[in-house]
């Protein structure tokens, strides 16, 4: 395999790197009462590797595990980077027959979990699983014990580099999740990687709540800490009311984030004592420009926004000239990467602004977020062709996300493929609405998404969800509006949205499927704009009604007001 920058001749993977591990008696990995040194990782990642060469059947060694973030997850990575298996790490959200499929799709031999989760798997066609664990039964405990004395295997008997190592799910946040083949190769170097970006070195101690079936939290953390023996603190899961109390019991001084989590943590109650920690550094994607100015200021703490996904094909991150509100420039100097019109295939213009940072050209400037020299960075989706040849179309890598590019050539993000809006015969996309949306006082999370208007295109709808004790004025909202200035013509929102929850993925990424199919048929606050440009007002049953009819049914509605939906 090729691997820009490094040594084919010594190329790291996780088997090398646990074996660089033995006698290190630095902390390793933390959860509660939990500890393992770095020399008990090792060891005990030898064990799993020997009781799943036993367990693994000749053919796919695939491993499903269906835990929390626990020290017995990274164990079994560690063993399966020794015996040759591949993680499939099993999304806990999914439920009935997405979860068969899910890991039907994998077709995972082993099923690893615990007994808490024993009925999320009750009753459902497994497929080719032919041995099903828990973690904490005694016939688990058993089998550890019948490799209890095995040793770390020599280099010679490890798996060859490219040999996957981890299946990770995508978000699924805009399609049906599908498998990223990640090796143990690719894994290893992307911790070396990562490292020249966040700084972690042996002396952090790394928080990680983020779930680790994702690749952020394995990464961005998990193989930085590994390769230079730094501590793994793990919490089970995400939580914004006990993330500063685990920082400041472990000392933690680098975590990781995905999605909306700095939202919810910047919602809690703010104390005097917030700046009272050890962290350095945060990294993740996808808080707002106003989240991390926010949590900078409170908690001392830089965060390092990147711009990339599980794929690996298109990464982008911040640099100390990059403009507000941009992702910055490529991370890697050998990468191509260009805004591209889909249907084309030609480099789309590049962004115009006004004097307020209103891009004035988004039909021309907005296209998909291309990689025209990927190299081998992404290794394909198993067991799904169709995608895999979507991905690498024409030998670029196509990211399925929207962008754009200013005079300067730094990126700028627009939403996903399915977040393209069409009001009044002008394109342009959602992501750039939320930067704006979030800045309104008291919105903990913001999702702009399409409803189809009835005559041609779409309407803007918003969903907001309010910090705790916070309330939506439609006036004071209105008002916000008018003052922002790089707020596009078309771009103020025809129906709003109060939810109680903003529905999200495991990887606390904004899930917008289920709102745009409940569009406004919900039993939560609702208001709309009777004409563009009108104050927002209250939605009434009636109204609802009516316009379900004209939406669903294409019918007329007399009482509506001359030109209400246009």
């Amino acid at each position: 395999m090729a691997l820009n920058g490094i040594d084919p001749t010594s190329i790291p993977t996780v088997a090398s790197q646990l074996r660089a591990r033995l006698g290190d008696d630095r902390m390793g990995y933390v959860l509660d009462n939990e500890r393992y040194t770095w020399n008990d990782v090792a060891l005990q990642s030898a064990v799993r590797g020997a009781m799943l060469g036993k367990l693994l059947r000749p053919g796919i060694p695939h491993i499903g595990v269906l835990l929390e973030n626990t020290p017995e997850y990274l164990l079994l990575a560690g063993g399966a980077a020794f015996a040759g298996g591949a993680i499939v790490g099993i999304n806990p959200t999914r439920r009935g027959e997405e979860l068969a499929k899910d890991i039907r799709h994998a077709d995972c031999q082993l099923i690893i979990t615990d007994t808490q989760s024993r009925h999320l798997l009750e009753g459902l066609d497994l497929g080719a699983v032919h041995t099903t664990l828990f973690v904490d039964s005694d016939e688990y405990r058993a089998l550890l014990a019948q490799h209890a004395d095995v040793g770390v295997q020599a280099p010679e008997d490890d798996p060859s580099p490219a040999a996957p190592l981890f299946l990770l799910f995508t978000s699924g946040s805009t399609s049906a999740p599908k498998l990223v083949v990640c090796s143990t190769a690719r894994m290893a170097i992307s911790g070396i990687r990562a490292s020249e970006i966040t700084g972690v070195t042996r002396d952090d101690i790394c928080y990680s709540p983020m779930p680790l079936f994702h690749g952020n939290a394995l990464m961005a953390l998990w193989s930085s800490a590994l390769h230079f023996g730094a501590t793994v603190v793990l919490r089970r899961k995400f939580s914004a009311s006990k993330f500063l109390d685990d920082i400041r019991e472990h000392n933690a001084t680098f975590f990781t984030y995905v999605g909306r989590t700095i939202a919810y943590i910047l919602a809690q109650p703010e104390t005097q004592f917030d700046a009272k920690n050890n962290l350095r550094a945060g990294f993740g994607t996808e808080a707002s420009i106003l989240d991390r100015k926010l949590f900078e200021e409170r908690f001392k703490c830089k965060l390092i926004e990147s711009y990339g996904s599980s794929e690996n094909g298109v990464i982008i991150g911040l640099t100390p000239e990059s403009p507000p509100g941009s992702l910055g420039l490529p991370r890697n100097p050998v990468d191509d990467i260009a805004v591209v019109n889909s249907e084309t295939g030609e480099e789309c213009a590049r962004a115009e602004f006004d004097q307020h940072g209103a891009l004035l050209n988004p039909t021309e400037a907005i296209g998909e977020l291309v990689n025209r020299n990927p190299g081998q960075a992404f290794e394909g989706y198993y067991n799904n062709k169709e995608a895999s040849e979507s991905r690498m179309r024409g030998g670029w890598f196509w990211s399925g996300d929207l962008g754009y590019r200013d005079a300067a050539g730094f990126f700028y993000f627009a939403g996903r493929n399915a977040d393209w809006l069409r009001v009044d015969s002008e394109n342009f996309a959602s992501s750039p609405i939320e930067e704006i949306l979030r800045r309104f006082p008291g919105v903990v999370m913001v999702a702009v998404y399409a409803v189809p208007d009835p005559r041609t295109g779409d309407q803007v709808m918003a969903a907001l969800e309010m910090a705790p004790g916070a309330t939506f004025d439609t006036r004071a909202f209105d008002s916000f509006l008018t003052q922002q200035k790089d707020l596009g013509t078309k771009w103020a929102p025809r129906f709003v949205r109060v939810a109680t929850s903003i529905p999200l993925t495991a990887n606390n990424k904004v899930n917008k499927q289920p709102l745009r199919v409940e569009s406004w048929l919900v039993n939560e606050p609702m208001y709309w704009r009777a004409t563009p440009g009108a104050p927002l007002e209250p939605f009434s049953s009636e109204l609802k009604d009516a316009l379900h009819r004209q939406f669903v049914d294409n019918s007329r509605v007399s009482f509506l007001p001359s030109g209400a939906i246009s």
